[in-house]
């Protein structure tokens, strides 16, 4: 078995194009909620888009099988390749540090434009400056990198923790007798802001995303200016644990197709036996509460974050398994160059929903229920898949991969094959 670090510098591993294809397509299947309802809905599925039987099963499903994974398989993607590029800066002889930080700077660049003009679900700018820190984590040993990345994001769950105590503290002292007028209004805005917003802030929000580009670019540059940042360094330190689990899986050969049909099998059977029981527990539990802001802090992103990191492992172990049992079919190509394409495919997606629901475009924010927006789904992915392969054949790049590599190296990159 050749290890990843010893491959051949020049080569392409389909595996970790395969599993990022599906990674940016599978993040679509939360980020769609936050396209087109109020923030609130995607944690809450009462506070708007209906909550009746079917609406209540793709949230629950989603919940248990996509929210948080799929972003979380996009991250530990992520962290592998950007390990492989530093080793094949090295392998060629240039600057690895001047490689990777020219990257990081350029994407965060990209993360900044994306998350002010565009939409303001971005994670590029979190990869960006976690990125920056990853970089240094690029030696580490294989065992000790999978320890690491577990201790932080087990660290993250407990920082969420703590604010989920905080607002739990806030809730009782604001429903004691004789609670302070000041302590009552400020949860009373927490828990619109967290759970379910009143009538006024709704109507407020259908407002302005159903309204003018420059009413939604005033309210980003101005009441929403640091919500983007204070976000991401919110989840910077499960975000470097998941990518150097990545790095770790590019050393191990895992991520590169190198283990065996069995080995990848038994991942998939532990890590699901293991993960899923717990997340139905966890979605449960958060129907049972109500989604109110404490519990849904608790349910929904603090204690979330150990079954997903087993579910996380099925799902790359279940592609990676399809990887090695279907070689040359004809639809993984598609994926792989979906995949290879992640960046255009990621970014176009915003360009594309946010036209379909937002104002300035044909404006369907707030129309679809929950259930019904998975109509939209499926044709996003299926131009996904159809242009990625045929631009690919002909050209080295998707077009912003392209434009992202010529701005890091300082000059124009080859693009015609």
């Amino acid at each position: 078995m050749t290890s990843a670090s010893a491959a051949p510098m020049d080569s392409r591993f389909i595996s970790l194009d395969v599993v990022r294809g599906i990674a940016v397509m599978g993040i679509l299947l939360m980020n769609i909620v936050a396209f087109s309802m109020p923030f609130q809905a995607y944690g809450n599925p009462t506070a708007f888009g209906g909550d009746g039987p079917v609406d209540m099963a793709f949230w629950a499903t989603n919940f248990v099988l996509a929210d948080g994974k799929m972003r979380g398989l996009f991250s530990i993607l992520f962290g592998a390749s950007m390990l492989l590029v530093v080793q094949r800066a090295e392998a060629g002889g240039r600057s690895s540090a001047l490689t990777h930080y020219a990257r990081m700077t350029w994407l965060l660049f990209f993360g900044v434009i994306h998350a002010y003009a565009i939409w303001y679900g971005d994670i590029l700018m979190l990869y960006a400056g976690v990125g920056m820190v990853a970089y240094f984590f690029r030696k580490m040993e294989t065992h000790k990198l999978v320890t690491l990345g577990i201790i932080l994001i087990v660290g993250q769950a407990i920082l969420v923790g703590g604010i989920t105590y905080s607002l739990w503290m806030l809730r009782e002292a604001a429903s004691a007798p004789g609670a302070a007028v000041e302590t009552a209004e400020t949860w009373s805005k927490m828990a619109a802001a967290f759970g379910s917003p009143s009538p006024g802030q709704l109507a407020e929000n259908l407002t302005l995303y159903r309204g003018s580009y420059a009413g939604i670019l005033g309210q980003r540059l101005g009441p929403e200016l640091m919500q983007p940042i204070i976000g991401n360094f919110l989840f910077s330190l499960g975000t470097l644990g998941l990518m150097l689990l990545g790095m770790a899986g590019l050393k191990s050969g895992f991520l590169t197709g190198e283990w065996s049909r069995e080995a990848y099998a038994k991942c998939v059977r532990y890590g699901y036996l293991i993960g899923l029981p717990i997340q139905m527990l966890l979605a449960l539990l958060l129907m049972r509460s109500g989604f109110d802001p404490v519990s849904l802090w608790l349910y929904d992103i603090t204690l979330p974050m150990v079954p997903d990191l087993f579910i996380i492992l099925g799902h790359a172990a279940l592609i990676l398994y399809w990887v090695k049992s279907s070689a040359g079919s004809a639809f993984m190509a598609r994926v792989a160059a979906t995949g290879r394409a992640a960046f255009t495919n990621y970014l176009g997606t915003s360009l594309i929903c946010t036209t379909i629901f937002y104002g300035y475009g044909f404006g369907f924010y707030g129309e679809f229920s929950r259930a019904s927006l998975y109509i939209v789904v499926p044709g996003v992915w299926a131009l996904m898949l159809l242009w990625s392969k045929p631009w690919l054949d002909r050209f080295r790049y998707g077009p912003l991969e392209w434009l992202w590599r010529s701005l890091a190296r300082r000059e124009l990159q080859p693009l015609r094959k």
